[in-house]
């Protein structure tokens, strides 16, 4: 095999490695910039469910090079019905772009009803403004 094979090869296992664990997780998330059109990295976010009156921590990612964070749902644990939140710390990111914006983070609630699908939710992002929706 050429010198130049192998590091592809590898490369390639590893994303499909990656790709399969996701897969197993009930929940990912997705940013794009709405004046680049292109995906953000380099995010925080944090995942967190309602427990009465309190928000509980559960998981937590940074986006990466596609702007994703692919498995935010604690590995092995089985998703549950209930309220939950993920707050997206945008104000962290702008101040890295040093670049002003009126959102210091993003939190967005949901519910989760049917445990055995899938909950992937995008945040398309600009310095002034975001929309979200349920995506697959």
């Amino acid at each position: 095999m050429n010198i130049i094979a192998r590091p592809l090869l590898a490369a390639a296992f590893a994303l499909t490695c990656l790709q399969a664990a996701a897969a197993d997780n009930p929940l990912s998330v997705h940013i794009l910039d709405l004046q680049s059109g292109q995906p953000t990295s380099g995010v925080a976010v944090t995942l967190e469910q309602r427990d009465g009156q309190q928000w509980r921590a559960l998981g937590n990612g940074v986006t990466d090079a596609q702007g994703r964070v692919r498995a935010l749902y604690p590995a092995g644990k089985a998703l549950a019905s209930g309220a939950y939140r993920i707050v997206f710390k945008t104000g962290e990111h702008y101040a890295r772009l040093r670049q002003p914006t009126f959102f210091d983070q993003i939190p967005v609630e949901f519910k989760v009803e049917n445990t055995a699908q899938h909950y992937h939710i995008p945040l398309l992002l600009s310095p002034y403004g975001y929309s979200t929706y349920r995506g697959n």
